[in-house]
């Protein structure tokens, strides 16, 4: 049968349940979110005089799990709107609304018995065809849909989110021995691209893949750092982006995550695996037994391996003595590795420089944590397969996706070498599977390999290798690249042609900031796009982020040189190219996705259609560094709020001029790309695509559906310019954030300059102008404030810490 959902409904309004309806509200589609009406009153509810009857005490439960989803931060939400979406009941007067229900998520207590009563009362009210899934960790799905109906079980498989799930992308889905394979099919294809999800096809196994995996690595880690004697700081230091993990590096991430939970997720897997051979790992160190009893849980509870304090004024993170588990102030980590390892930009190379490091010289603390973590988590996931999975791709896509690692297991095996890195856990004891062991004696020297002009990986089931299908819109650019397909390029940005006469402009740079050679090869691939052999073009990468502005580098030496004709030139090159893509003749469509900042973000509002990632956190930010936008963000968002408010039949201009006064001179970033569409960097028409992994693909197609029959917009007067009144209007405000020390009088200054540029100067009275009559006017304001001392001071700060500098 065919299964379409429209309506979901969350049954458990905790951390993850309340969590999950917030990702599905971000894509448009309404969520039920029940919890169980509370068995007493609490004391406020009691005070007040009510009864347990009472409507607000009956949704009580579910009320405070859906305020805790509403205040959490990172945001659930991508945007506030959307929270009303979300429809909020309990689990007995609202029981049967589940009815409506396409899609029902159970994320309840994670025991047996409750999970199990709770599909007998799901299996009486839900419409036959309904997708029930269960959020379980790791209980067999088997026993929780036992002694249910036929229809039920044919339906009900497990849907394991990984937590917080619109940030972290896998999705494990486990179908049990007697689910409908289109039931899995359907609910894959709606993870995948409605919520953007990762998915991961586990077997039904003690905790899945993920957390298979990561558990193991987590408590193997543990031991060796207490049994070594390794600081908190120096683990964090060692084990975060120098190895290919996120910031939280291992003891943040835990705190993150919850000391108790790892505590009771190692103590259920030793119970539920007697026969992994590796079991006694998950109590090898009673670090998080000790922990939890002295109530230091983590992030939740404002203490776990780091307890944040106050010294003087100033917040601290001290980090715990593992030994003592007293907190003690921060210490400078000085292991020379760090710094060596830093200077190789490429993380397979660095990962080989690091463990030959260790082999080399037992001594080496920081080269042994980093070989005695990652060797035996190489080994265990091989161990593992095919008892989780089948695949190798497998158990390294739920490792990048579930813990954000840059790569899993086998790709870092790869990278280190096949046999080298067998050799190693020879040298250290470390037991690797006969699977292993029989792949080597074949001649194979890795676990993926390119296959008939495709990728393919090692199934450890079918003792083969098998190609990775790939979705066509997950277009991959370096490929392209490999395969000839860079029409022009320079060091910071390339010309790519995406096949069906698309091109593709990207970015390349350090922080895929613009500098010069952006800017020409944009204005290179303006003049090819006018080559009839191309229908449109796309602006976009697969960097870490979109980009994060303009090179502040440039304007460094600018200043240091003096030469600010010289940056009059380059900003008005710089407009330039924005109006020639805007202008262009045929479709230019823009891609951004994660950090879109300044000029970058310039670059992004000048494209005939936007095609944005979820996760866009787009801002004006020039302020922050003692200057406005010149690339023509003034006039974009001048033309799109302030005249398009003046456009509309009792539109109110002031009041849009004084939102993007605030946008740009508070500098605010989106959090996300439906916040990005709130500020008017996006526009209402624009698209926004939740599977990043198909941005440049939807991107492309975009381009191929609008160049049919387009035309670009003709040359006119789209700004509105308020002139006295709004100024006035404007340097009032100034002058009052200024009184009530919201801002110094340098904020002040830069403001009002800002300010005449959005008002289209010392106008007599409000009137339409052209675009350039503001481009000139933002430019001017630009390299006057080059010029000031403040703002080099402020750009200077930016370059030395990282972090805006009010002076």
């Amino acid at each position: 049968m065919p299964y379409q959902i429209r309506r979901v409904a969350v049954i458990g309004a905790g951390t993850m349940g309340a969590a999950i309806a917030g990702l599905v509200a971000g894509t448009g589609l309404p969520v039920l979110l029940l919890d169980v009406p509370p068995a007493e009153l609490a004391p406020d509810e009691q005070a007040r005089g009510l009864t347990l009857d009472h409507p607000a005490v009956r949704n009580r439960i579910v009320q405070q799990g859906f305020d805790r989803m509403c205040k959490a931060r990172p945001s659930n939400l991508f945007s506030a709107k959307t929270a009303s979406l979300i429809t909020l009941g309990n689990t007995e007067d609202d029981f049967a609304k589940l009815a409506d229900a396409d899609w029902i998520v159970e994320a309840i207590i994670e025991q047996i018995a409750p999970k199990q009563a709770l599909m007998e009362r799901i299996e009486k009210v839900r419409k036959p065809g309904s997708l029930v899934t269960t959020n379980t960790s790791g209980i067999p799905i088997k026993m929780i849909g036992e002694g249910r109906s036929e229809d039920l079980r044919k339906h009900l498989f497990g849907s394991h989110f990984f937590n917080p799930p619109r940030y972290l992308k896998l999705l494990e889905i486990i179908p049990g021995a007697e689910t409908d394979p289109a039931a899995v099919a359907a609910l894959r294809n709606f993870a995948e691209n409605t919520l953007g999800k990762g998915v991961v096809m586990c077997k039904d196994r003690p905790n899945f893949v993920g957390n298979r995996l990561g558990v193991f690595s987590m408590m193997n880690d543990l031991a060796f750092i207490v049994n070594n004697g390794y600081t908190v700081e120096e683990v964090d230091a060692l084990t975060g982006p120098l190895i290919g993990r996120p910031n939280t590096a291992s003891f943040r991430l835990l705190d993150l995550t919850g000391i108790d939970i790892i505590a009771f997720v190692a103590q259920n897997l030793y119970k539920a695996v007697p026969d992994d051979e590796s079991r006694e790992t998950y109590r090898s160190t009673d670090l998080p037994n000790r922990m939890v009893a002295a109530g230091k849980l983590g992030r939740k509870v404002g203490q776990g391996f780091y307890k944040e304090m106050r010294q003087g004024g100033k917040r601290e993170f001290w980090p715990l003595d593992l030994q003592t588990l007293e907190y003690r102030q921060p210490q400078e980590v000085t292991l020379p590795l760090i710094a060596e390892a830093q200077k190789i930009r490429s993380l397979p190379e660095r990962l080989r420089f690091i463990l030959k490091r260790a082999a080399d010289d037992p001594n080496d603390r920081a080269a042994q944590l980093i070989a005695q973590t990652t060797l035996p988590t190489l080994a265990y996931a091989a161990r593992r397969l095919p008892e989780i999975a089948d695949s190798v791709a497998d158990a390294d896509n739920a490792m990048r996706w579930g813990f954000a690692h840059e790569m899993g297991p086998f790709q870092i095996w790869d990278a280190l070498g096949l046999n080298e890195a067998l050799a190693m856990m020879r040298q250290r004891d470390i037991v690797v599977p006969e699977w292993v062991e029989q792949l080597v004696a074949q001649g194979n020297t890795s676990f993926y390999k390119q296959q008939n002009g495709q990728l393919a990986a090692y199934n450890v089931a079918a003792r083969e290798y098998q190609p990775l299908l790939r979705d066509e819109r997950a277009i991959d650019l370096a490929v392209l690249k490999a395969q000839g397909r860079e029409i022009k390029g320079n060091k910071s940005a390339s010309l790519i042609d995406l096949g069906d006469g698309v091109l593709c402009l990207e970015f390349h740079s350090k922080a895929n900031a613009v500098d010069g050679q952006i800017i020409e090869l944009g204005l290179a691939a303006l003049e090819e796009l006018k080559n009839d052999r191309w229908v449109g073009l796309v602006v976009g990468n697969q960097g870490r982020f979109f980009g994060a502005g303009a090179s502040l580098m440039e304007f460094a030496g600018v200043i240091q040189s003096g030469q600010f004709d010289a940056i009059d030139a380059v900003a008005r090159q710089y407009q330039s190219w924005m109006m020639g893509m805007r202008y262009a003749p045929k479709p230019i469509v823009t891609a951004p996705f994660g950090q879109t900042l300044g000029g970058i973000a310039e670059v992004a509002m000048h494209s005939a259609c936007t095609v944005a990632s979820a996760e866009t956190y787009m801002g004006l930010v020039e302020f922050g560094v003692g200057l406005i936008p010149a690339a023509g963000g003034c006039k974009e968002l001048n033309r799109r709020l302030i005249g398009g408010a003046a456009a509309l039949p009792g539109g109110d201009p002031l009041k849009a001029f004084q939102q993007v006064f605030e946008t740009i001179s508070q500098a605010k970033v989106s959090t996300s790309a439906l916040e990005a569409r709130e500020l008017g960097f996006l526009r209402p028409t624009d698209q926004i695509v939740m599977n990043g992994d198909y941005l440049i693909g939807e991107a492309k197609q975009m381009v191929l559906q609008m160049a049919a029959d387009y035309v670009p917009p003709a040359p006119g007067k789209y700004c509105y310019a308020l002139g006295r009144d709004g100024l006035a209007a404007a340097r009032v405000a100034i002058y009052s954030f200024a009184q009530a020390g919201f801002a110094s009088e340098y904020d002040a200054f830069i403001a009002d300059k800002l300010a005449y540029v959005l008002a289209g100067g010392e106008l007599s009275s409000a009137q339409w102008i052209d675009e350039q009559y503001i481009l000139d006017l933002e430019r001017e304001a630009f390299v006057a404030l080059l010029k000031e001392t403040k703002t080099h001071e402020r750009i200077k700060a930016m370059l030395e810490t990282g972090k805006p500098l009010r002076n």
